[in-house]
């Protein structure tokens, strides 16, 4: 069932980094599950304010009863956004989009009475409509049968965000001393038509969970906005398709890790009521010295929230229900079955040779090691004020999407950044012997109707004018040239990596089609091998993640002596890496099956690097999607250095020049 388990077929064919004003996208955890609650996005590069969107949809309970599908969208809607550091549950507005039969015999009643109940909800917790889109003809006439869609509700909030590192995620953080605390909104019911276990089945149910009163509602979350604005709580989940028994599993599956549950059986009819009832409500991993507080802050605000048990660092799952075993298994069948129905969509849009190495990935999955052998430090203020930075020229080209955030990256590391597009080269308005740094940043240039970067590529080479400033610019012994993604490409088709001087298009490397048939955006690890690249001094050995989002990242070397030239002189500065921090070829810890792992190329002087991972969008500590908790509590992210490398290089040639001029 597609709507209870995985959803990796949609996220990982998006770019789900672009901007770099991404603070949470769908993935959490070590293994990067895509179970987020909301989206959050900054304001800006330099600041930790931002936005938080958030869905609430319920379709197969308006079966039952059109209302309390209203009712239950809303409750989802808000149980999904409380878990980011939002201005004021006042401030939240939404779109309310409605698809419906609307024209069909005894459709528009139930039409009137789902509005009304979302109307009365939304004015009883403060919240406002202000937008939406209406498909009122959702019917269609196959043959002699008409066949129409659950009339249904989709509520899309979004709010301001005070802080967008305080995010809580679904993701156990603390297994083996934390405890799980269980929120029921549902009143003592558990009622279970238009649920997953029904649909599951073949039944609709006559009775179907709802809320009476949103109050208690509106009390859980202002507490639980207290509690994330204090960061007491580590990880939390609500209860939504599939019940309180997929709640608990899906944050066991996103921490690696296990539960050690007992749920008291109240008034529940028996486990399964109560297990797969989809009551709102939510669960969260508190500290265990922490819990009696917290439970007693709900309690103050007339919210029942109870203990159910403990997070464990043994990878099994065990839920009891008053005592009696309800659900007792290792994790890993239980995350191949949640994963199951992803992964043979998956299939029928990929590469099954690789999906078939992610289920196997999956099936032994570990979380992925990260070591650094630098510490990343913020630019000190007095760099980024100076006057005569050193610039950088920031090249863009129609269909390109990346220059914004490099601008920032850049600018952050003590440079002054240029917007430059190839027009204005083109025309004369800018020219290259002005920078000292140019980057070529990603996107799709042309829309890679003719490959990725070809069409970049040709326009470089064929005008005379702009083609001698860039070989000009590249022999220059004092500048240096970054590309990223199609800006790699683009280096490869002009040949500055790995000899500037040229190897001739038949033995030229360069970026082609993945192995997996498919565009791939994956949080991965990279291992920094040693390497005369200047803007990666001082990081070799280290192992970190970063984003990538390509669909033509292979690195295809033509020519088998080329390829030699490039191991045995370390021009391949980066590779993909595997869990313990070792070069792969695997997939998709490997995701676009380049040998060795190699994901970029560099120059034997190493003043010219090609990368086809974006570390412009994680320059700041927040930008990362996972981080150790050993590792937590930089100012800084990683990579953040790499451009630091830059500003240094620039520095170090102007004191040259300076030395030059007064000997």
């Amino acid at each position: 069932m597609v709507s209870v388990g995985s959803k990796r077929f949609l996220t990982n064919k998006v770019d789900r980094s672009v901007t770099g004003l991404v603070a949470q996208q769908q993935c959490v955890g070590p293994l990067q599950v895509p179970l987020a609650n909301c989206a959050v996005l900054a304001h800006s590069h330099f600041d930790t304010a931002g936005v938080a969107t958030a869905v609430g949809e319920q379709p197969i309970k308006g079966l039952v009863c059109p209302a309390a599908m209203a009712r239950c969208t809303v409750a989802e809607m808000v149980t999904n956004l409380m878990w980011a550091n939002v201005t004021a549950l006042g401030d939240v507005k939404c779109s309310a989009n409605w698809m419906w039969a609307a024209k069909l015999p005894g459709e528009g009643p139930k039409l009137y009475d789902a509005c009304q109940a979302m109307s009365a909800a939304l004015i009883e917790l403060g919240v406002g409509v202000d937008g939406g889109k209406d498909s009122l003809s959702m019917a269609a006439k196959v043959g002699a049968e008409t066949v129409k869609s659950p009339g249904t509700l989709t509520v899309t909030a979004y709010v301001g965000v005070k802080d967008i590192r305080k995010t809580v995620t679904p993701d156990l953080k603390r297994p083996g001393s934390s405890k799980l605390l269980l929120v029921d909104l549902g009143e003592g019911n558990h009622r279970l038509g238009g649920t997953a276990l029904a649909q599951v089945y073949k039944q609709v149910g006559d009775r179907t969970p709802d809320l009476a009163s949103f109050a208690p509602l509106r009390a859980a979350f202002e507490v639980t906005q207290a509690l994330v604005e204090g960061r007491r709580v580590l990880a939390g989940h609500d209860r939504s398709d599939g019940g309180l028994v997929v709640t608990l599993i899906e944050m066991a599956i996103a921490g690696n890790c296990g539960v050690s549950v007992d749920v008291p059986r109240g008034a529940a009819a028996g486990p399964v009521d109560l297990l797969f009832s989809e009551e709102p409500g939510f669960v969260l991993e508190v500290e265990a010295a922490a819990a009696a507080d917290i439970i007693a802050a709900y309690a103050a605000a007339g919210v029942p929230c109870v203990d159910v048990g403990v997070t464990t660092k043994e990878p099994e799952v065990l839920i009891q229900v008053s005592g009696e075993d309800a659900v007792k298994s290792p994790l890993a069948p239980l995350r191949a079955a949640w994963e199951e129905t992803s992964l043979r969509l998956e299939a029928l849009q990929a590469n099954p040779a690789c999906v078939e190495q992610e289920a196997q990935a999956l099936a032994a999955a570990e979380a992925p090691e990260v070591r650094l052998t630098f510490e990343p430090t913020p630019t000190e203020p007095e760099v980024l004020a100076r006057a005569g930075k050193p610039k950088v020229a920031v090249l863009r080209q129609e269909g390109s999407n990346g220059d914004r955030e490099m601008a920032s990256a850049f600018h952050a590391a003590g440079f002054e950044a240029w917007d430059v597009t190839v027009e204005d080269l083109l025309r004369g308005t800018a020219t290259l012997d002005q920078f000292q740094g140019l980057v070529f940043v990603g996107g799709f240039s042309y829309a890679d109707v003719m490959d990725s970067g070809k069409g970049w590529a040709g326009v470089v080479r064929f005008n005379p004018g702009v083609l001698a400033q860039f070989q000009a610019f590249r022999d220059r012994p004092d500048t240096f040239s970054l590309g990223v993604c199609n800006g790699c490409q683009l280096m490869a088709l002009l040949g500055w990596v790995p000899k500037p001087e040229g190897l001739g298009a038949a033995a030229q490397p360069r970026f082609v089609e993945n192995v997996s048939g498919r565009f791939e955006s994956r949080w991965s690890n990279v291992v920094v091998r040693d390497s005369p690249a200047v803007l990666l001094r001082g990081m070799a050995g280290s192992v970190l993640g970063v984003w990538v989002a390509h669909h033509e990242g292979h690195c295809h070397f033509p020519s088998q002596e080329v390829k030699d030239y490039v191991l045995e002189n370390n021009l391949a500065p980066l590779a993909f890496a595997d869990a313990r921090g070792n070069p792969t070829e695997a997939y998709p810890a490997n995701p676009n099956g380049s040998t060795g792992g190699i994901t970029a190329l560099c120059s034997a002087d190493g003043r010219h690097l090609a990368m086809m991972p974006h570390p412009e969008r994680v320059f700041q500590a927040w930008q990362s999607p996972y981080v150790p908790e050993a590792m937590a509590g930089h100012e800084a992210g990683p990579w953040l250095r790499m451009f630091q490398n830059a500003r240094l290089f620039c520095e170090e040639h102007a004191a040259a020049a300076a030395a030059a001029t007064t000997s």
